[in-house]
This record gives structure tokens, sequence and C-alpha cells, in this order.
């Protein structure tokens, strides 16, 4: 079947791509605020933070939130920029979206069905 993950996908993911470490932030900080509390020995980031700051913990929450709703901008900017490649292909020479049969079938049947060789 060939290799699942390519020298060229570990690179990409090791350079931290702004969709992944908003990604990460994302499930660590909620992780932090819903779960790690529960567990004693385990510092968390909202600890962390309320130690260097000398924050509460409701202002230390406070925080976390705020940098979840600025990773989620981040996610969708990341997104929007893929919507926006994608829209040009659907519209680039014709309607694709109405008359999917032509083009759009072949295009969908080439990402989806068809093996991709390395």
């Amino acid at each position: 079947m060939g290799d699942i993950a390519t020298e060229e996908i570990f690179k990409w993911v090791t350079n931290e791509p702004k969709i992944v470490k908003a990604s990460t932030i994302v499930c660590r900080l909620i992780d932090d605020i819903v779960f790690e509390q529960k567990r004693e020995h385990v510092s968390s980031f909202l600890e962390c933070y309320m130690r260097q700051y000398g924050m509460s913990r409701e202002d230390a929450i406070n925080e976390c939130r705020k940098r979840v709703i600025n990773a989620w901008k981040d996610i969708n900017k990341e997104c929007l920029s893929d919507l926006a490649r994608f829209m040009d292909v659907i519209y680039k020479d014709q309607d694709n979206f109405t008359h999917a049969d032509g083009v759009m079938k072949m295009y969908i049947q080439a990402l989806l069905v068809d093996p991709v060789s390395i």
C-alpha cells in the first residue's frame, strides 16, 4: 500500500503550521479547563499561569478562554483560505457546482477514489 505519511508530511507538521498549532492550543487549554484540574499530580496551564502572574483561578480561566477564541480564529482563517481556493476551482471557467457532472465529477473522483502514486 505504500507509506501512509511521507517525510514531507512530517516536515510540514514539525514546522508547526498555524492550523496545527491552533488546534493543539484549543485541545490543550480546553482539556486544562475541564479535566486536568481533577488530577492533582499534574501541573496545568491554569496552575502555571496563576502562579506566574498572581491571578485568581477565574482570571486564569478567562485568559485561557481568550486564547482558545484566538486559536479558533486562526483555524477559521486557515480553513477559509482553503475554501477560497476551492471556490476558484468550482467557478473558474464555468458553474461547476450546478453542473457537477463534468469537470467536478472528475476532480472529486481524482481526489477521493483514484489512488495517488508517490
